[in-house]
């Protein structure tokens, strides 16, 4: 059983802003999709992904991986950015394959395994509609649809109810599963990262790390070390600080 799997990526220029307002958080967004994205792209029952984002820097980084691109159209105000990308992309993917199976999957799963994707997807063959609810239980990080079957994306705030009030069947995927830790916060950073997070991910975090090491290395002088330490709470904490902020919480 062959699935097509669509990823939204925001991109730079819409990171998550529940992750602060340090320097790093545009490139911890695209570090989130690129991981989440090689992970389903080396799954063997993955046939194709297609991204769609509006940003052309994540789109030429997506290709290289092997994944298609859906360019997302610009929305009006009035109308819901995300659900309207995801619904964009289904329609591109399933004239493309449309005998296959249809995952839509978020781009912020930086700890996402191959083995979960396997395991998540072989459990949706038995759902017409199935859901796969974040690990707090009232998000969604994945729908899923077979072949033919229609459905309407409700991705945003109480999606899971959302989604399970549209005929999406919850999936049994245990709670500590790659693929339900989706990352809005430092806190759910610091928890991935304790997990394991993918290479992109993961080289970010440790350039950060090198890149605060060598600044505290910098302003030993007590003085200056406060005036550093202040400036840069201003200014907003690598995601170095924030990783250490959250494993410590």
């Amino acid at each position: 059983m062959s699935w097509v799997v669509i990823v939204p990526a925001k991109g730079r220029r819409a990171a998550k802003s529940r992750l602060g307002d340090h320097p790093d958080r545009q490139e911890l967004s695209e570090a989130f999709a690129l991981d989440t994205v090689a992970a389903l792209l080396a799954a063997s029952v993955v046939a194709r992904v297609f991204v769609v984002t509006a940003d052309a820097g994540l789109a030429d980084r997506m290709v290289t991986l092997g994944a298609a691109i859906v360019p997302e159209t610009p929305w009006p105000p009035e109308v819901d950015p995300l659900n309207s990308a995801i619904a964009q992309a289904t329609n591109v993917a399933r004239a493309a394959f449309p005998g296959a199976n249809l995952a839509v999957v978020t781009g912020d799963l930086p700890a996402l395994t191959v083995v979960d994707v396997e395991v998540a997807l072989a459990l949706a063959g038995s759902q017409d509609l199935s859901m796969i609810p974040d690990v707090e239980g009232t998000g969604t990080t994945a729908i899923l649809a077979l072949a033919g079957v229609p459905f309407t994306p409700r991705f945003g705030a109480g999606s899971r109810s959302a989604h399970e009030a549209a005929g999406h069947v919850p999936l049994t995927v245990p709670q500590a599963a790659s693929i339900r830790r989706d990352v809005d916060t430092v806190l759910d950073l610091a928890e991935v990262m304790r997990l394991g997070v993918g290479p992109h991910t993961s080289a970010l975090v440790a350039r950060s790390r090198d890149v605060a090491a060598n600044h505290r290395a910098s302003t030993s002088d007590p003085a200056s070390g406060l005036q550093s330490l202040a400036r840069r709470r201003g200014a907003g904490a690598s995601v170095a600080d924030a990783f250490e902020a959250g494993a410590s919480a």
